[in-house]
């Protein structure tokens, strides 16, 4: 990992070359940035390239195409590469997702800092409680740490992915896993959505965010419509048709929808019944900001 870090592009391709050759494998490097997937056509055609270069039993490196996203450009990077393995995994609809790491899995504290610390096995639902057991990365070097495979496990078990978080020092660890063993820290999936719903739940073409009241935030985890009345708020620019973040009051984001109305609209009729979108606007596109 350290030997390949230090390396161009330029050769990266020729050392995965000399590593696969001796199992007689297939290697390609594919290069993604976050504007590749933000549009729908974009991330299907992403996906079916993926999807082919699997079927003809070719295994693909992913990397973040750093060459054209840079931090300049707002919303253009993954920025690590454990949120880019989540929206891989989400890309091709895995069925597990292997983090690999320098720690054995998630701990009750950090263990290189408490010595009792303890493993967590099994995480049902990730909670506040559990993000906030992740801290912080003690790696100068490192974009993420423990935070960011904690952000990407929440993202690819809301796809329906199981997660483990497992130590890369470990022998064979990924034969064992695959093998049915349990090192590390599992995940559970969360759901089961279809592929639409994982580019909803990608968040990669999210504009803008609608803060909603305790209501609304309830009807919304039932999967009701959200209706004006529920709304409190509105934060960003969107126009109708556009996929928007769906946040309680408190900060906490409920998921993903698409705007019936775009914003300006959404921050007159915030807090009205349905029946008085007419009246506000002079038009309607329904009862429902977000069906």
């Amino acid at each position: 990992k350290q030997v390949l870090a230090s390396v161009g592009q330029s050769r990266l391709m020729n050392i995965y070359d000399d590593l696969f050759s001796v199992h007689n494998l297939t290697v390609a490097q594919a290069l993604l940035t976050r504007a590749d997937l933000n549009d729908r056509s974009g991330y299907l055609n992403a996906r079916n390239t993926l999807l082919a270069l699997m079927e003809l039993g070719v295994i693909t490196i992913v990397n973040e195409n750093d060459v054209v996203a840079v931090d300049e450009i707002r919303d253009a990077k993954f920025g690590d590469n454990d949120n880019l393995s989540a929206m891989v995994a989400n890309l091709v609809d895995a069925d597990l997702l292997l983090i690999l790491t320098d720690l054995e899995g998630l701990f009750s504290a950090d263990p290189r800092i408490v010595k009792d610390a303890k493993l967590i096995p099994l995480v049902e639902k990730i909670t506040p409680e559990i993000e906030r057991l992740a801290g912080g990365t003690l790696s100068t070097a490192a974009t993420g740490g423990m935070v960011t495979k904690i952000e990407a496990a929440k993202l690819a078990t809301a796809s329906g992915v199981r997660v483990v978080i497992a130590s890369g020092m470990e022998m064979a660890i990924i034969e064992r896993i695959v093998g049915g063993e349990t090192p590390g820290t599992h995940f559970l999936p969360q759901s089961e959505p279809d592929a639409r719903q994982r580019w909803l739940l990608s968040g990669l073409a999210a504009r803008g965010r609608i803060i909603i009241d305790d209501g609304a935030a309830k009807a919304v985890r039932r999967c009701s419509s959200l209706l004006p009345a529920g709304v409190k708020g509105v934060d960003g620019v969107f126009k109708r048709g556009d996929i928007v973040r769906l946040v309680s009051h408190e900060g906490v984001q409920l998921g993903y929808g698409i705007a019936n109305y775009d914003a300006a609209e959404v921050d007159i009729i915030k807090g009205e019944h349905s029946e008085r979108i007419i009246e506000k606007l002079g038009h309607s596109y329904g009862d429902e900001v977000v069906h």
